[in-house]
């Protein structure tokens, strides 16, 4: 049986004391109606509710949300990771140069790529590449999005690698019966189709996707050519017992890099592209297959795996200053990583009262890194290198199991404790000289958790949980491998706390706050790709998140929330001879803000506005070189159906035309003395029109 429901919800958040946020809880819980978990849901979601099968993630996890099909599907968007911008608290990094744009994080984790705290999944498929990066998520795009699903904080037992703050999983269209299309043109010449496909009968269900996306580019030398093409092909018993099925994915981009500006170069033309990189581009292959399989054992006994091959080769030329003397600053960046592995989840339904949920996972990495670096040119000529900074080969081996129950001694109390265990395993050879050498030795990382909500009376919840998460080093040389000269290191790990409460203020109100913590020891931030690695030593994590949904009638739905945060080093290394204890972590703004508001202002015409906006942060770790990244910005659209199986779409991004930069401290390609914020501009005012099909 499946029932579905619509919410709109966000969170957000207010500067607050602890006893002045306990106040607002108490005052919070006196009112409301019914809410019985502490997940929020943005849109239309569907939700079983069959008392078997895995235990699903928003009944078991106490700081969940949840974004329905509808809220992604009409957006244009270059880039899919644009799309959980959307959601409450989600902090979008945007380097928007070719293939290597972008990525989301949230809970005070920035997308500098230095510590990439966040877990990526796809249709439950580990997706992140070795780093930790995101750069599968482009494979998907909206119009085959189900729904995403966040799941923040240190209490999710399920995943270990890169879950250091949480998870993001998008799902997929499985199953049904429909023909979905697309066609989109917009600014900057920009031309995309989505086509999706569906059909379901006598137990066998297959979709197909597709998808093409050209574009010139808001900014000179920035052209894009990507497409995407996808299949799924599942069988269902006549009884539903079994369940099993295999999905593949292939992607490819071929795109142009304008470059960073400096702040002279953005004050003259922002959207020049230097001359320095005249040669820049990115060509990128990804790849991921999976097969599935669920099974209902016996009535209160189910299993659930999935063995995933995921692979990509990106061949990057990028060239960062025109500085004649640093041949750093010019490289050719030429990854391949194949991850192959393989998940297990088996759930016991003892009884009313209690569920017991287990599993493990293995994954094996193996990657090859190359880096060569170029003479002074103007383009960079890259037709010969004249250095080799790396050229490794490395796997890396993981190995993690867990074990949760869900224990309902009374309706109203949901108690769930949790205990995880991972092991690391790997070698990398350094191709240039054949030496050997093995990864750091973590031994077993233990991670115990426990969540509880508390819903006395058909009010509201109140929730809150504790639990553990790690970060280990990536990369493929030192400190994540042994190389001559690397000190051993322990893994970094996360003690996360949270309380809060979800309520109904009234039939068409409801809220969520939350207050958090996290604290960490031996943190690193670590850029792989440039063979960067800091030590920061001790950080503090902490954050108020307040979200408001309003159904204000049946055509108008409103919502809004507040994320007030910070990341500091507690006791902190040394950084060019100056303690870093006491400073904030670079890139991490203080606050994140969404807005929202859909209209159905007839049966055929729709409107909606989203805004949202972020502090500035800054850029160094010494928090002397100023703050920047700071924005407010809001995209509109109307959405007219002209009969039931078509019709078209009108949006306009960054409606007021709001200048914005992604920035970051460049203290690698230039002197001493001369370091400086380098600049990468968002686009300005955008319009798109669209075409939609269904049938």
């Amino acid at each position: 049986m499946q029932t579905r429901f619509i919410r709109s919800g966000v969170r957000g958040d207010a500067q607050l004391r602890p006893a002045r946020l306990a106040w607002l809880i108490a005052v919070l819980l006196a009112g409301g109606a019914f809410a019985q978990e502490s997940a929020v849901v943005l849109g239309e979601v569907a939700v079983s509710a069959a008392p078997t099968g895995t235990l699903p993630t928003r009944s078991i996890l106490t700081s969940v949300d949840v974004m329905g099909a509808e809220r992604v599907r009409d957006k244009n968007v270059a880039n899919s990771w644009e799309l959980i911008g959307q959601m409450p608290g989600i902090q979008l990094t945007e380097f928007r140069l070719g293939a290597e744009s972008g990525k989301p994080s949230f809970r005070a984790f920035n997308g500098e790529g230095y510590i990439n705290g966040i877990k990526l999944l796809i249709d439950g498929v580990p997706s992140n590449v070795n780093s930790g990066n995101m750069r599968h998520l482009d494979m998907v795009f909206p119009l085959d999005i189900d729904f995403v699903e966040i799941v923040r904080g240190t209490n999710d037992p399920r995943y270990g690698l890169h879950n250091i703050g949480g998870n993001i999983n998008v799902g997929t269209r499985q199953g049904g019966n429909y023909i979905d299309g697309r066609l989109t043109y917009g600014s900057f010449n920009t031309r995309e189709l989505q086509a999706t496909l569906g059909r379901e009968s006598g137990g066998f269900a297959q979709n197909y996707f597709v998808a093409r996306q050209d574009s010139d580019g808001y900014r000179d030398h920035s052209k894009s050519e990507k497409y995407s093409l996808g299949g799924k092909w599942f069988y269902t018993s006549d009884s539903g017992a079994l369940k099993a099925g295999l999905m593949a994915r292939m992607y490819n981009h071929e795109a142009q890099e304008a470059g960073y500006l400096t702040k002279a170069e953005l004050a003259a033309d922002r959207n020049q592209s230097p001359a320095r990189n005249g040669n820049d581009h990115d060509s990128r292959d990804m790849q991921q297959v999976s097969a599935h399989v669920d099974y209902q054992i016996a009535s209160n006994l189910a299993y659930a795996g999935k063995l995933y091959f995921n692979s990509i080769d990106d061949d990057r030329y990028v060239t960062y200053t025109g500085v004649s003397t640093i041949n750093a600053a010019r490289q050719r960046r030429f990854w391949n990583e194949e991850h192959t592995g393989w998940t297990n989840t088996l759930t016991w339904r003892a009884s009313s009262f209690l569920a017991v949920d287990g599993g493990f996972n293995v994954e094996r990495q193996e990657n090859r890194y190359r880096r060569y670096r170029y003479a002074f040119a103007t383009p960079t000529n890259f037709s010969t290198p004249v250095t080799t900074s790396n050229d490794d080969s490395y796997t890396l081996n993981n190995f993690g199991a867990y074990l949760q129950a869900v224990i309902k001694p009374i309706d109203s109390l949901k108690i769930v404790p949790a205990i995880r265990t991972d092991r690391f395993s790997g070698h990398t050879t350094l191709n240039t000289t054949g030496q050997t050498y093995a990864l750091q030795d973590y031994g077993w990382i233990n991670q115990p958790k426990l969540s509880v909500v508390f819903s006395p009376m058909p009010a509201f919840s109140i929730y809150g949980n504790w639990g553990r998460t790690f970060q280990v080093v990536t990369g493929s040389r030192g400190p994540a491998y042994l190389t001559p000269g690397t000190a051993t290191l322990k893994p970094s790990m996360n003690t996360g706390v949270e309380l809060g409460t979800k309520v109904r203020l009234a039939e068409r109100v409801e809220a969520r706050v939350a207050i958090w913590q996290q604290d960490a020891t031996d943190e690193v931030a670590n850029l792989p790709s440039a063979g960067a690695t800091q030590n920061l030593g001790e950080t503090r994590r902490k954050g108020v998140d307040f979200q408001l949904t309003t159904n204000l009638t049946d055509k108008l739905k409103i919502w809004a929330s507040h994320s007030i945060q910070e990341a500091k080093i507690v006791g902190g290394y040394a950084s060019g001879g100056n303690s870093l204890a006491g400073k904030e972590v670079f890139s991490t703004p203080r606050y994140i803000t969404n807005v929202g508001m859909d209209y159905q202002a007839t049966a055929d015409l729709r409107v909606d506005l989203q805004g949202r906006a972020q502090s500035s942060y800054y850029i160094d770790d010494q928090n002397t070189q100023g703050k920047y990244g700071g924005y407010v910005l809001f995209d509109g659209g109307a959405h007219y159906a002209i009969t039931k199986n078509f019709g078209i779409d009108l949006q306009v991004k960054n409606i007021f035309d709001r200048k914005y930069e992604y920035v970051w401290y460049d203290n690698f390609f230039w002197p001493a003395g001369s370091y400086q914020p380098m600049f990468s501009p968002g686009p300005g005012r955008a319009f798109y029109a669209s075409i939609n099909l269904k049938m």
